[in-house]
């Protein structure tokens, strides 16, 4: 009997009557990528459940998005008293099987911080790119938006929370004019349609995931105590009414760990699996640049020891760039009601080595739930043939643990204490706060000392024409005697008295007139 884990991998499914040999996943070839698609209730989260054990049980560490609520379970055993208990046995028996219900190592995330630690990240971080993308930003936009971090970057402001950012624009529009020759044009317009965008982005509850402490991917790649790969599951069915921000997330997250993780060439086994479920919404509408940019980490991040896989529903939905680097595929049945399904159903098998023994464009679409048709890398990389495989049942639970279970694993996790309680430190709002509060109190000041100014200026001119105008006082003293000098002075104003009776006297004092208003 096989258990989750082979000798040389991780064992998917089996045969019986019409099928083909024992499925595996080789652990060597598990960083090559991988496609689980198919129809809404065919067994995709059924399908996760198991690699992700698998993977675990092997001592590889695992991220997965909870879109449905329903992969806490992971977190729990099956149990004989499960409704599907019966029917678990009895495909365990026929692909030959060993099902032993076990529990595994999860810690749960939550963005918002509901249902898990809180996930956050900071806007330096997260970067230009990736924020233009997730506001949905014009060229010209996000070309402002590339200014404010290299500003901030110029200036030595962190750029934390969509504060910071809101902070750091308001900067850039005020002071729009020099910036403008220095780096490109900043509009005003533009300026406020990225604030909007921002608003945006705040009602959807992405203010709770840009902020402090951020993510040390670190603490997501660790193993328990038994050496089993600690399974990370993101809350994400509240985050799926913002689908921008969970791609955008996701989006991110990859590139954290293409950015942070070393180079380790072919390991026997991946550092790390990442599972990219709802795949479809980090393609729907992106720009070329941003599908050239996941392509790129697909193609290079799996020698940083890296496995990542697709969940969707249709292959289609994944660009053929990225299509053709995804080695491991499981393939649950497709539906093919119009003639865009019967095109994308033709496609959907010619991606595959074919069977002789069957046509794969009827298996994908006569396999039933919990039945998929699969192929995975053998040896030297090459893809094995198309097989029809019965999918193992999990050892764990099938559906959501209690919110009781999920509070009691959340109060016995490591990561509580450091992640659950936010910081705001000292970050670019606090630093431009403190200069626009430091130039207000000069401006002030130096308008105080104009009026000051302007004030001594007033009060001089006003003393200036008072002295110009006031006639001058003498006081006249009564002697008992007089001199001789006296007498001549007396005589001498009483003999220019009567000069000013005559001609010569009248020209006299015009003379000294005239001489006085040229002379001003």
């Amino acid at each position: 009997m096989a258990g989750v884990l082979t000798e040389a991998g991780v064992f998917v499914g089996g045969g019986g009557e019409g099928y083909g040999a024992p499925q595996e996943l080789l652990l060597k070839y598990a960083n090559r990528h991988g496609l689980i698609a198919g129809a809404t209730g065919t067994g995709k989260t059924v399908t996760l459940q198991i690699l992700a054990e698998a993977f675990s049980s092997a001592g590889v560490p695992v991220f997965m998005a909870d879109v449905k609520g329903d992969l806490s379970g992971i977190a729990k055993a099956g149990s004989a008293t499960h409704k599907l208990h019966e029917p678990f046995m009895k495909r365990a028996t026929q692909i030959g099987f060993d099902l032993s219900y076990a529990a595994f190592p999860v810690t749960f995330w939550d963005m918002f911080g509901e249902q898990g630690h809180p996930v956050r990240t900071t806007i330096s971080e997260m970067g230009p790119l990736l924020l233009s993308r997730l506001m949905g930003l014009s060229e010209a936009q996000e070309g402002v938006l590339n200014i404010a971090f290299h500003m901030a970057d110029e200036e030595g402001l962190a750029l934390l929370d969509l504060d910071d950012l809101r902070a750091m624009l308001l900067y850039l529009a005020e002071n729009a004019d020099e910036i403008t020759t220095r780096y490109g044009n900043v509009e005003a317009r533009s300026v406020g349609a990225i604030q909007r965008q921002l608003l945006v982005l705040e009602n959807q509850g992405a203010d709770k995931f840009f902020g402090e402490p951020a993510l040390d991917l670190a603490d997501m790649m660790t193993c328990d105590s038994d050496g089993r790969g600690r399974v990370n599951i993101l809350a994400a069915d509240k985050l799926m009414s913002s689908p921008q921000l969970y791609a955008t997330f996701l989006l991110w997250l990859l590139s954290e760990l293409f950015e942070e993780l070393p180079e380790v060439g072919n390991p026997d086994k991946p550092k790390f699996v990442f599972f990219f479920d709802e795949a479809h919404l980090l393609f729907d509408d992106a720009p070329k640049a941003l599908v050239d940019k996941v392509e790129q980490v697909a193609r290079l991040i799996r020698s940083k020891g890296v496995g990542v896989y697709f969940i969707t529903q249709n292959p289609a939905d994944v660009p053929d760039g990225i299509l053709s680097q995804l080695g491991n595929r499981v393939q649950h049945a497709l539906r093919a009601f119009t003639a865009r399904d019967q095109k994308d159903l033709k496609r959907a098998a010619e991606n595959y080595r074919p069977n002789p023994r069957f046509s794969t464009e009827d298996a994908i679409k006569e396999v039933g739930t919990g039945e998929a048709v699969t192929s995975f890398l053998e040896a030297k990389g090459v893809p094995s043939v198309v097989e029809r495989t019965l999918v193992r049942p999990p050892c764990s639970q099938l559906g959501p643990i209690t919110p009781d279970e999920r509070r009691a694993i959340l109060q016995s996790s490591p990561f509580g204490m450091k992640y659950d309680t936010p910081v705001d430190r000292d970050s670019a709002q606090e630093v431009l706060a403190r200069r626009a509060e430091v130039a207000a109190k000069e401006a002030a000041e130096a308008e105080a000392r104009e009026l000051a100014d302007e004030e001594a200026a007033k009060r001089a001119r006003e003393f200036n024409k008072a002295r110009r105008f006031e006639p001058i006082k003498t006081t006249t003293k009564t002697r008992k005697s007089s001199s001789r000098s006296d007498s001549l002075g007396t005589a001498f104003a009483k003999s220019f008295a009567r000069q000013l009776g005559t001609k010569s006297g009248q020209a006299l004092i015009r003379g000294v007139l005239g001489s006085l208003f040229k002379s001003r």
